[in-house]
C-alpha cells in the first residue's frame, strides 16, 4: 500500500514548526522529503528539555519523521550549487527564510520559475514580503499577538494570553500543505509550477472566526470568556466533585436534556434561559443555577449520561489523560516505532492511509547518500565535508 503523495519529490529548507509540519505531512502520505539543515542544525533541536538523545529534542521530533536529512552550508559556492541540483529534481520547495535570503543566493523567484518551470514554491513568512511590516520576522506568539488572537484568549478579568499551543504556526504549516496540494492540482492541467505564499499573519486573522464577523457586523470589540463561548452558552467548564467537566450546548434540545439530567427541568421553560439567545444574555444568572447541580456529580459520569443524551460533555483532560485516552490510541493518534513515541496521522484516507515509516534523522544523517544520489562520488563527497559545506554526523 502506497501513499497517495507516492512519486512526489519535496526539498525542505524550512526550520522551526510551520515549514518542517508541513512537510512532514507530506511525508506521512507517501512524498519523498529531503530536509536540509544548516551546519548549526534547525534550532528546535536545542528546545528543551525534554531530549530523547544528547543533540535532539522532543519538540523537533515530533514534526520531522519520514524525512531524509542532509547537512549542507547554502551559504558556499558548493552548497549552492548542491541545492540547485536537488532543486532540479524536486517537485515542490518549501522554505521559511528571511525575506530576500533566496535571491542573495542567486535565486530570486523569476530565476526559479525559469530554471524550474514545474517547481511549486511555497514560502512561509511572518508578515509576507512586502506591505508596511513585509519582511519584518515573526514568531508563532508575535503573530498571536499583532493579529488580535492573544486579546481574545484568557479569563474576563485576567490578562490577554498566549493561546498554550503554537496554533498559528501549526495551522501555517496545514494551509501550506493545502496550498501546495492545490498548485500541484492545477500544474496537472498548466503544467506549470507556481507560488504559494503563506504568511503567520494571514493565519492569525483566518482564526479569529466568530470574533471577525461579529466585529465587521457590529463593531463592538471582542471580550475575553475563558473557555466560555461568547455566543453559545452554556458552552463552559464547571467544576464536577473530581475535577474539570466541559459541557457545551448548542441547541434548545440541548438544553432541556441538560436540565433535566441536572433535575432542573424548570429551567429550559423559564423564559430568561428559553432560547440561546436568552441564555447567552442571561448568562451570569444561568450558570450559577447549573454550576451548583454539576458539583454533585463525578466528572466521567456526568459527562457520559450527557452525552447518552446527545449533549457533547467531556471531562477536561491533561496532556497524559489525552493520549492514553483508549479512543484516541483506537484512532490510531499515538504512533510507536521502537524508541520513537509521536501523535498520529491526522488525515486518514481510506485506500491510502499514510504511514510513519522512520523516524526524525540526526542532522546531516543521509548527507552521504543524498549526494551520491546526485552523481557525488565518496572522494567529492569527502571534499565538500571537509570544506565544511556539507555536514555528516560525528562518528
Amino acid at each position: 500500500m502506497t501513499g497517495s503523495l507516492d512519486g512526489l519529490r519535496v526539498l525542505d529548507l524550512s526550520r522551526v514548526l510551520a515549514g518542517p509540519l508541513c512537510t512532514q505531512m507530506l511525508a506521512d502520505h507517501g512524498a519523498e522529503v529531503v530536509k536540509v539543515e544548516a551546519p548549526a542544525g534547525d534550532e528546535t533541536r536545542t528546545w528543551g528539555p525534554p531530549f530523547v538523545d544528547a543533540t535532539t529534542s522532543a519538540y523537533y521530533t515530533g514534526v520531522n519523521r519520514n524525512k531524509a536529512n542532509i547537512g549542507l552550508d547554502l551559504r558556499t559556492e558548493s552548497g549552492q550549487r548542491v541545492l540547485a541540483e536537488l532543486l532540479a529534481g524536486s517537485d515542490v520547495l518549501v522554505e521559511n527564510f528571511k525575506a530576500g535570503t533566496l535571491a542573495g543566493w542567486g535565486l530570486p523567484d523569476e530565476v526559479l520559475r525559469e530554471r524550474y518551470p514545474r517547481l511549486v514554491q511555497c514560502r512561509i513568512t511572518g508578515f509576507g514580503t512586502d506591505g508596511p511590516m513585509g519582511g519584518m520576522p515573526g514568531y508563532d506568539a508575535v503573530a498571536q499577538a499583532y493579529g488580535g488572537l492573544m486579546s481574545i484568549n484568557g479569563e474576563p478579568t485576567g490578562p490577554p494570553l498566549r493561546v498554550g499551543v503554537p496554533v498559528v504556526d501549526m495551522v501555517t504549516g496545514i494551509y501550506a500543505f493545502s496550498g501546495i496540494l492545490l498548485a500541484l492540482h492545477e500544474r496537472r492541467r498548466s503544467g506549470r509550477g507556481q507560488l504559494v505564499d503563506c504568511a503567520l499573519i494571514d493565519t492569525a486573522i483566518s482564526l479569529l472566526h466568530p470574533h471577525s464577523p461579529s466585529w465587521l457586523a457590529d463593531g463592538e470589540p471582542a471580550r475575553r470568556t475563558g473557555s466560555a463561548h461568547p455566543s453559545i452558552a452554556p458552552y463552559d467548564t464547571f467544576e464536577a466533585a473530581d475535577g474539570l467537566v466541559f459541557i457545551g450546548v448548542g441547541n434548545d434540545r440541548q438544553f432541556g436534556g441538560f436540565t433535566e439530567l441536572l433535575g432542573i427541568p424548570e429551567l429550559a421553560d423559564d423564559p430568561r434561559f428559553r432560547t440561546n439567545a436568552d441564555r447567552v444574555g442571561n448568562v451570569a444568572a444561568l450558570r450559577p443555577l447549573l454550576a451548583e447541580r454539576i458539583a454533585r456529580h463525578p466528572r466521567r459520569e456526568l459527562a457520559t449520561a450527557l452525552l447518552a443524551r446527545g449533549v457533547p460533555a467531556t471531562p477536561v483532560h491533561d496532556v497524559g489523560e489525552a493520549l492514553t485516552d483508549p479512543h484516541v490510541l483506537h484512532r490510531g493518534m499515538v504512533v510507536t516505532d521502537g524508541d520513537y513515541r509521536a501523535t498520529g496521522i491526522p488525515i486518514t484516507l481510506e485506500r491510502t492511509p499514510g504511514a510513519v515509516r522512520s523516524a526524525p534523522r540526526g542532522h546531516g544523517a543521509d548527507t552521504r547518500g543524498v549526494l551520491a544520489s546526485l552523481g557525488y562520488s565518496n572522494a567529492e563527497i569527502d571534499d565538500l565535508v571537509a570544506a565544511g559545506a556539507a555536514v555528516e554526523p560525528p562518528c
